[in-house]
C-alpha cells in the first residue's frame, strides 16, 4: 500500500505547482488519456485544447490520464491507472479519450490499457467496458493502425468534434452512439463505416489552441503555449500540414493572442506550423517582449528571418536560433519543394551571431527518394561552412513517407544505406559541428507504422507483448505480413512536378526485405516509373 499511496501523493505535487488546473462536477466523466508521460503531454497544444474544450461542456468534465515515467512501479504495487484530477479509477469512468500524436505512442497506448485492466482489443471489450476514443496530430496522416484498439476515431481538428461526440455520449446508449458517429463527417468506428482519411477542420472562431494549465514539468519549463497561425501556405512534400491540408494557413491577429495570454505567463511560446510566415509576427513578438516575457517560436523559417526578429528573440531570452533545411543539398530541397536556399541559412547564421546568440541549431532529413552520396557530401560541406559563422548543431532524421502527402507511399531508403550516410557525415562533420542522428531502427518502425493498414497496429500489439523492442517489431510485421501500400498521394502541384518513386504495388514482400532497402537501391527504371495517385 506504501508503493501505491507515493505514486498518488507524486501526482498530487504536480497538481500543487499548476495553474489553470480544472476541476468540476458533471454528469459525464471523460479520461482524458496522452500516451506519453506527463512532461510530454503537458507540452502539447492539442491535448490542452480538447480538455479545456470538454470542460467547456456542460454536462461534460475532463480528468487528465498520462504514461507513467516508472510503469514498472505501478505493475509491482498493483496500482491500477489512475486520473490525476481526482485519483479515479480509469476503468471506472465511460470514456477514455486518447490523443496520439505519432506513431511510435502506440505501444504507450496498450500500456495504458493495460495498467487501467481493460482488454487492449477493440473485439474483445464489451458494453461493461468504457468506450476507447482516439484523435489526435496522427489523424492527420495515417490512424489505421489504432483501429484494432478503439471503438470511435476523431479524425482531424476536434474542437468541434468532441462537442458532438458528448452530445452522442450523453444522449444514446453505446450502440445508437455508435451507428449515428460512423454517419457523421470526422468519425471513423471501425467495423460500422465512416470516410477514411477525412480531416475535419476547426471554425476559425475556434482559433487559436492555447494552453489552459501551465506546469513547471514540461519539455517547456512554466511556458504558455499559444498558436498566432494554424497550418501551412507551402508545399514541402514530406510534410502533413501542407497547404492542401484544411485549407492552408490561418492567421489570427496579434491583438487577440495577446488578449488571450493571461497575466501570469512569463514565458510565452509561439507554436504553430509555420509561425514566422505570419505576416504580423515581428510585431507580435515586439509586443510580448517589450512588456518584460520571455518568448520561444516554433518552426522558424530562413527565408523569413530578419535582424531585427532575431534580435527580438535574443531580448526574448532564447540562446540558440533552430531552422530547418530539410534536404541535404540544394537539389533535394527543390526536389521537395523546401523553398530554402544556402544563402537564407547562411544569412539566417549571421543574424545569430550578430545578436550574440550561442549556436545554430539546423534539422535536417536524410534518406529521401533519388539522394545519391554527393548530396550528403554537400551537406557536410555547407555545414562546416556555417560552423566557420556560429558553433551548429545538426539534427538529422530519416525521412519517413507520410500518407496525405505527395511522398506518401515512397521507400524507405533501408536501414544499413541510412547509417551509411550517417556515418558519412559523422566522420565528415568530426571535429567541425555536432551531429545528432535520430535512430534509422526506430524510424523504420515509424515508417511500417506509417505506411501500413490496421495489420501493422496488431504487429505493434504483438512486439509489446514480446517487450517492445526492436527485434520484437522487425518479427511482429513479418509474422503479421505487414506491407507498405499507396493510400493517398496528394499532387504535387508544380508545372513540372517531381515524380517520385514508391513501393511497387506487387505480390507481398517480407518486412525483412524492406527492412534492408532493396528499394532505396533500385535501379534508374524503378526510380523513373510513373506514379499513381
Amino acid at each position: 500500500m506504501e508503493g501505491r499511496y507515493s505514486l498518488v501523493e507524486a501526482v498530487r505535487a504536480r497538481l500543487g505547482e499548476e495553474q489553470g488546473t480544472l476541476f468540476k462536477e458533471a454528469p459525464y466523466r471523460v479520461a482524458l488519456c496522452y500516451p506519453s508521460p506527463y512532461h510530454v503531454g503537458m507540452s502539447s497544444l492539442g491535448y490542452q485544447t480538447i480538455y479545456r474544450e470538454l470542460h467547456a461542456h456542460p454536462e461534460v468534465t475532463a480528468e487528465r490520464v498520462f504514461l507513467p515515467e516508472d510503469v514498472e512501479a505501478y505493475r509491482r504495487t498493483r496500482t491500477p491507472l489512475f486520473t490525476y484530477e481526482s485519483a479515479a479509477h480509469v476503468s471506472g469512468l465511460p470514456m477514455l479519450a486518447f490523443s496520439v500524436a505519432y506513431e511510435l505512442e502506440l505501444t504507450g497506448l496498450f500500456t495504458m490499457l493495460e495498467l487501467a485492466g481493460l482488454p487492449v482489443l477493440r473485439e474483445e471489450r464489451t458494453a461493461q467496458h468504457p468506450l476507447i476514443i482516439a484523435g489526435g496530430p496522427l489523424t492527420f496522416s495515417n490512424p489505421d493502425p489504432l483501429e484494432p484498439f478503439v471503438d470511435v476515431l476523431l479524425q482531424g481538428e476536434a474542437e468541434e468534434l468532441v462537442h458532438t461526440l458528448m452530445d452522442a455520449a450523453l444522449s444514446m446508449d453505446r450502440e445508437a452512439l455508435l451507428e449515428d458517429l460512423a454517419r457523421r463527417p470526422g468519425f471513423l468506428v471501425p467495423g460500422r463505416g465512416g470516410k477514411r482519411y477525412f480531416v475535419a477542420k476547426a471554425m476559425d472562431a475556434r482559433l487559436p489552441a492555447r494552453s489552459q494549465i501551465i506546469t513547471p514539468h514540461t519539455e517547456l519549463r512554466s511556458m504558455f503555449l499559444i498558436e498566432p497561425e494554424r497550418g501551412c501556405s507551402r508545399g514541402c512534400h514530406y510534410c502533413v500540414m501542407r497547404r492542401t491540408t484544411n485549407g492552408g494557413m490561418r492567421t489570427v491577429p496579434p491583438e487577440r493572442v495577446l488578449s488571450l495570454i493571461p497575466e501570469h505567463a512569463r514565458r510565452v511560446g509561439l507554436v504553430g506550423a509555420a509561425v514566422t510566415d505570419h505576416p504580423r509576427i515581428v510585431e507580435l513578438l515586439r509586443t510580448l517582449v517589450d512588456a518584460g516575457r520571455e518568448v520561444g517560436v516554433s518552426s522558424l523559417r530562413a527565408d523569413r528571418l530578419t535582424q531585427e526578429l532575431v534580435d527580438t528573440l535574443r531580448r526574448g531570452g532564447a540562446s540558440n536560433l533552430t531552422v530547418a533545411a530539410d534536404g541535404s543539398s540544394q537539389r533535394m530541397r527543390d526536389l521537395v519543394d523546401r523553398k530554402h536556399s544556402e544563402e537564407q541559412i547562411l544569412r539566417a547564421a549571421n543574424f545569430a551571431r550578430t545578436a550574440g546568440l550561442k549556436q545554430l541549431k539546423v534539422y535536417n532529413v536524410v534518406g529521401l527518394p533519388l539522394e545519391e552520396d554527393a548530396d550528403v557530401d554537400e551537406l557536410i560541406r555547407f555545414t562546416a561552412e556555417l560552423s566557420r559563422i556560429i558553433p551548429v548543431a545538426l539534427g538529422v532524421a530519416p525521412f519517413v513517407a507520410k500518407r496525405n502527402t505527395p511522398m506518401d507511399g515512397a521507400p524507405f531508403a533501408g536501414i544499413r544505406e541510412v547509417d551509411a550516410k550517417l556515418d558519412r557525415l559523422r566522420r565528415g562533420l568530426r571535429g567541425r559541428a555536432e551531429v545528432r542522428p535520430t535512430s534509422a531502427r526506430w524510424a523504420w518502425v515509424e515508417y511500417m507504422l506509417a505506411q501500413c493498414g490496421p495489420e501493422a497496429g496488431l504487429a505493434a500489439l504483438d512486439a509489446w507483448k514480446a517487450g517492445a523492442g526492436f527485434a520484437a517489431f522487425k518479427r511482429a510485421f513479418e509474422a503479421r505480413g505487414c506491407v507498405p501500400y499507396l493510400a493517398r498521394r496528394v499532387e504535387d502541384g508544380r508545372r513540372n512536378p517531381t515524380v517520385w518513386p514508391t513501393v511497387p504495388q506487387v505480390a507481398p514482400l517480407a518486412a525483412n526485405a524492406l527492412l534492408e532497402g532493396p528499394l532505396a537501391s533500385a535501379d534508374g527504371a524503378m526510380r523513373r516509373r510513373s506514379v499513381e495517385h
